[in-house]
């Protein structure tokens, strides 16, 4: 059976467009890697290139483009509105077909000795790979962001790295981990007021106790107001409950959602879940789509 894993590697750069097309040419050098989509925001100051192959090719592809990240990013220079830790902020790998998200934790795992020993890198591992309990929420190791850690690192026993150094250098730390596909999916305002925004993620979110698997922060993006969203299981909490509930409260504050933007890629029946919802078929599947039946079926897919 084939294995396929795919990595959302989050590298703390969206404004020199040659850095990020750098990142990408590292990542397509590793043969059998292909990358599926990127992304990168001024704001945010930060790019998402999602990839996939075989599950030692993925990892070789994400040590070279650590390496790179660390030699062309400063932290001590950089400045955005998303939190971050590291030049590669975050590595998780995630299982396609073929592979357990016990494997992925265990390829996560043994990539973060590597970093550590060869580039000479803070690496923390989170989720499914996290050696300790508290370390399974991504938001607790970057608590405070790179300014924090930086300090907290060397004096801090509970902000001790699993792997390397107990200090911090311009490259920061990377945080390394195996998970499900998650969606992640930023919702923008009509209006500039980020206060709105922050009222917003802070009801939404599961550890305020909004809705279950929802991570959201209130930003300024762009002159707008954007609720950013992690939605880390949408079989427990459907994308479009996630919708509906940002356009209540938005609707109390007397404003409303301007438009919507996904990070990466969505799974197929998190999309159709959302269009059975809206069409009042709560069965829709692959299986009822033409282009999929037929690439399901008879191997056929329409030209692009």
């Amino acid at each position: 059976m084939k294995q396929i894993v795919e990595c959302v590697a989050n590298f703390s750069e969206g404004r020199r467009d040659d850095v990020v097309t750098r990142l990408i040419e590292a990542i397509e050098t590793e043969i059998g890697v292909i990358v599926l989509d990127h992304s990168q925001d001024f704001d945010h100051n930060r790019c998402v290139i999602s990839y996939a192959g075989p599950p030692q090719p993925v990892c070789e592809a994400a040590f070279k483009a650590i390496k790179l990240a660390s030699e062309l990013i400063d932290l001590t220079r950089h400045e955005g509105v998303h939190p971050r830790v590291g030049a590669a902020d975050v590595i998780p790998l995630i299982p396609v077909h073929g592979v357990s998200l016990e494997e992925c934790a265990l390829l996560a795992q043994k990539l973060g000795q590597r970093v550590a020993a060869e580039l000479d890198l803070p690496v923390y591992l989170y989720e499914a790979a996290a050696r300790r309990p508290d370390r399974t929420n991504l938001a607790e190791i970057r608590k405070g962001g790179y300014e924090t850690l930086k300090r907290a690192i060397e004096t801090d026993p509970a902000r001790q790295p699993d792997y390397g150094p107990s200090h911090i250098g311009p490259a920061g730390a990377v945080v390394i981990g195996a998970r499900r596909a998650l969606i992640a999916f930023n919702l923008f305002l009509s209006t500039d007021d980020v206060n709105i925004a922050r009222h917003i993620a802070t009801k939404i979110r599961a550890s305020d106790g909004g809705l279950p698997a929802v991570k959201a922060l209130g930003l300024y993006v762009g002159g707008q107001a954007q609720v950013s969203i992690n939605l880390t299981d949408y079989q427990v909490t459907p994308l479009y409950r996630v919708v509906e509930a940002v356009t209540a409260e938005a609707a109390a504050a007397g404003v409303r959602i301007s438009h919507g933007e996904l990070i990466g890629l969505i799974p197929q029946d998190a999309v159709f879940a959302v269009a059975g919802h809206a069409l009042y078929l709560p069965e829709l599947s692959a299986e009822r789509v033409l282009e999929p039946a037929l690439l399901q079926k008879i191997g056929f897919a329409f030209e692009a």
